[in-house]
C-alpha cells in the first residue's frame, strides 16, 4: 500500500483514466466535487454508479459498472463506504485496472491486500484532490 509522498506522486502523474465508482449527481456531495476537480486536472474521469447508468455528470456518461468500461483503467477511486470495498476490489481486478484508491475514511484492509495479491497498487484513506493539492501536482493530460 502506498503511504510514500513520493509514490503517491508519481502514481497520481503517471495516471490517466479513473473509473470513479460511486459518482454522484449530486453538488453537495465529495464524489461530485472531486470528479469535477480530476476532470479539471486533466484526468479522464468515468464515473460508476448503477442508479444513474446513461445519465451525465460533469458532461461524463455514467456507466453501471466496471465490467461496462472498455477502456483501461489506471485507477477506481472508490466512493463507496467500507463494506464495498471487496466487491469493488474484486471487479476492479476482473477490469483490469491498475490500481484501486480509496477515499477518506474508507478503509479494508483484507480488500487492499487482496488487490495488492493480484498487482494493483493500492492507497486507502485518502482523497486524491487533497493529495494533488498537497504534493503540488500540476499536469494537464493530453
Amino acid at each position: 500500500m502506498l503511504t510514500d509522498d513520493a509514490d503517491i506522486a508519481r502514481l497520481l502523474k503517471t495516471v490517466r483514466t479513473i473509473a470513479l465508482v460511486g459518482a454522484s449527481d449530486r453538488p453537495e456531495r465529495a464524489a461530485h466535487e472531486v470528479m469535477g476537480m480530476l476532470l479539471a486536472h486533466g484526468y479522464r474521469v468515468i464515473p460508476v454508479n448503477p442508479q444513474l447508468a446513461g445519465q451525465a455528470i460533469h458532461g461524463q456518461t455514467v456507466v453501471a459498472s466496471l465490467a461496462d468500461i472498455v477502456d483501461p483503467i489506471d485507477m477506481v477511486d472508490v466512493f463507496r463506504r467500507s463494506e464495498f470495498v471487496a466487491e469493488v476490489v474484486e471487479d476492479a481486478i476482473a477490469a483490469g485496472a491498475k490500481s484501486v484508491w480509496t477515499q477518506l475514511g474508507v478503509v479494508d484492509h483484507a480488500a487492499a491486500a487482496r488487490a495488492e495479491a493480484a498487482g494493483l497498487t493500492v492507497v486507502m484513506d485518502r482523497c486524491p484532490k487533497i493529495e494533488i493539492r498537497r504534493l503540488g501536482i500540476k499536469r494537464k493530460m493530453d
